[in-house]
């Protein structure tokens, strides 16, 4: 096999030659966005697909590592969310002229972080709602609106999106979210691709046994 140099974690461009797809971590500016190790989307730039994210509410977007966003995703912040406990939700507020002052955060239905999980694939033209919590190796199916958590290894789709299925059984899923392989470091991933690639799920569940000492 071609010798390549090793995969680095702040270049922006993964791909010679080739910028629609980039490491997001290295782009990002906003405080309040936090990004692992070696998460791509297929675009140029990631900031414009987060929403509604304003400075006021303090909410975070959380991406854990190895996450594999497509073209056209959007991640929806609490901003977007109106006053729901009053007659009107026009936001006065936030508009000039009119006397208001903002509301308390009490009286905003703020739903939290929005926290995505590690190698988690975001299919295409998704949106995430404010507050989703997608459990590590989750599968959101292209076009889908994401507006409740999602387990750990399940794959989801729909609007709204529903559980389709889990995509191991649930002694490989604790397996992998003890093995926590994307903690690993560069070399021994490298060492791991043949398992983590492996369609033979008897035999990666073997091998993970091996790992974690429980054979």
């Amino acid at each position: 096999m071609e010798e390549k140099n090793a995969p680095n974690p702040n270049s922006v461009y993964p791909i010679a030659g080739y910028d629609k797809e980039i490491y997001i971590k290295p782009t990002i500016k906003n405080k309040n966005i936090i990004v692992g190790d070696f998460t791509y989307i297929a675009d140029s730039e990631f900031e414009s697909h987060v929403t509604h994210h304003y400075d006021w509410n303090d909410d975070k977007l959380i991406i854990g590592k190895f996450c594999q966003i497509a073209a056209g995703v959007e991640f929806v912040m609490n901003g977007a969310n109106h006053q729901m406990n009053c007659v009107s939700t026009f936001p006065f507020y936030t508009l000039e002229g009119w006397r208001m002052d903002p509301p308390s955060i009490e009286n905003l239905p703020i739903k939290g972080d929005t926290i995505i999980g590690n190698d988690v694939w975001i299919g295409q033209n998704s949106v995430i709602l404010p507050g989703v919590c997608i459990g590590d190796g989750a599968i959101i199916g292209a076009n889908s609106v994401v507006g409740s958590n999602v387990e750990p290894y399940t794959v989801v789709a729909g609007n709204p999106a529903k559980k389709i299925r889990k995509r191991f059984d649930d002694e490989l899923i604790q397996l992998m979210l003890d093995f926590k392989w994307w903690d690993k470091e560069i070399e021994e991933i490298n060492d791991l691709i043949p398992i983590l690639t492996c369609s033979d799920l008897e035999s990666v569940k073997n091998s993970l046994k091996l790992k974690l000492g429980l054979e």
